[in-house]
């Protein structure tokens, strides 16, 4: 017997405002472009959200979450920094892969937070971008990576993998292991110790 999973009506709401956002932006995409993705009228929208803003949050936040997961994971085993490296890398190519359309707003859209709200997000990305940091930190301290400055590393690092999602097809020629494998492979040349 097959069990259908079926998702709440507001995380149908959450999917869809997702789409619109990506496609139209945030701030094109009203919250009656979404009840009519939906086929519903835009009053009962509101029994089950409040507000477009906290469509974004949620989807923002929820993200973030996702990310610092599984970064924390990463960090929590013990293996070498260039191992961690590679892990973190195909996690994070994998979390936008798995759902292009909530990576997008995330990566793009996160600035029309509400003030309050932008503040906590901007201390998670910071939280985030400092466990990459750690790792290359780390690299520097078993001298299998150069010194470099680390947060142009970083920087350098999140920019490359965040990119895919202008570019990114699920029914492209690459999946995102391979993504994150050529990624990994163009990031370690850089950062790699040069031998003699």
């Amino acid at each position: 017997m097959q069990i259908e999973t079926q998702i709440s009506r507001k995380d149908q709401i959450i999917q869809t405002a997702s789409k619109l956002f990506r496609l139209k932006s945030y701030e094109a995409a009203s919250m009656r472009d979404i009840a009519s993705e939906l086929g519903i009228e835009a009053a009962s929208l509101y029994s089950h959200i409040k507000s477009k803003d906290e469509i974004l949050e949620i989807i923002c936040f929820r993200k973030a979450e996702e990310f610092l997961n599984a970064i924390a994971e990463v960090n929590d085993i013990y293996f070498d920094a260039e191992e961690k490296l590679r892990m973190a890398i195909k996690n994070h190519v994998r979390i936008i892969a798995s759902d292009l359309d909530a990576a997008t707003v995330f990566l793009r859209e996160w600035r029309y937070l509400s003030s309050e709200k932008l503040k906590e997000f901007v201390s998670l990305r910071h939280k985030y971008e400092n466990e990459y940091r750690i790792i290359i930190h780390q690299g520097e301290n078993e001298n299998v990576f150069d010194t470099v400055d680390v947060k142009f590393a970083v920087l350098t690092i999140l920019s490359a993998v965040n990119w895919i999602v202008e570019w990114y097809n699920p029914k492209g020629s690459m999946v995102p292991d391979e993504i994150a494998d050529n990624l990994t492979g163009f990031i370690l040349t850089g950062l790699k110790k040069k031998t003699a």
